[in-house]
């Protein structure tokens, strides 16, 4: 792989462990998008256009791993994700960073998909990964707040 790093760093490639690795492949075809780039045993990567993703079965990574995608709309996203029956857990929310909603696997990985944020509006609750619910403070600060939120599909 070229690169013009100094330290010759290429592209990086998230790994999330599944159960089926057959299962997830067919979960992020059909409900998320993706493709598939290759298979090879109990791996596989699947890509949606240049965002790679390696599922794999087996004891590589922990179970509920996250990664962040970054999307032209993610409204437009969210919208397709609901016609395919794909699991939002958290719905687009503005942040300093984007717009961004979480979309859960069949293994409780979490896909972050985000957008450019919608200017002049106010941040609102974040998800974390128990299902609790965090609010920031006017200050800048995250608190939890009590009780989860629950998963919308």
């Amino acid at each position: 792989m070229q690169t013009d790093h100094p330290l010759g760093f290429g592209g990086g490639n998230p790994i999330f462990r599944v159960a089926d690795v057959e299962a997830s492949a067919a979960y992020y075809v059909e409900k998320l998008g993706f493709t598939i780039d290759w298979t090879a045993g109990d791996v596989c990567c699947v890509r949606a256009h240049q965002f790679t993703l390696f599922l794999v079965e087996g004891d590589q990574g922990q179970p509920g791993a996250w990664a962040w995608l970054g999307v032209s709309d993610v409204r437009a996203l969210r919208e397709h994700y609901r016609r395919t029956g794909a699991q939002i857990r958290h719905e687009p929310t503005n942040y300093a960073w984007a717009l961004e909603m979480q979309v859960e696997d069949l293994d409780g990985n979490v896909l972050r998909v985000g957008s450019e944020r919608d200017a002049g509006e106010p941040d609102g609750e974040w998800l974390d990964m128990r299902g609790q619910v965090w609010r920031q403070s006017p200050e800048g600060h995250w608190r939890r707040v009590s009780g989860a939120a629950p998963v919308v599909g």
